[in-house]
């Protein structure tokens, strides 16, 4: 599934659901790749786009 809760993120990645808004809110995760708004209004996280997100990071 390429689409997640917050709170299944949380279990899959180990990131705590106030790091996962807290990324959100200071604009380190973009809306539209690698989070968005489902039409009911829940925040869905991208797992794909994070991964890339992640391996971006140099060593």
């Amino acid at each position: 599934m390429k689409w997640v809760t917050i709170r299944r993120f949380s279990e899959l990645s180990g990131y705590s659901a106030e790091a996962v808004r807290s990324k959100i809110k200071k604009g380190v995760w973009k809306y539209k790749v690698h989070f968005r708004k489902a039409p009911d209004g829940r925040v869905l996280i991208n797992i794909e786009e994070i991964e890339k997100w992640v391996e971006s990071i140099p060593v």
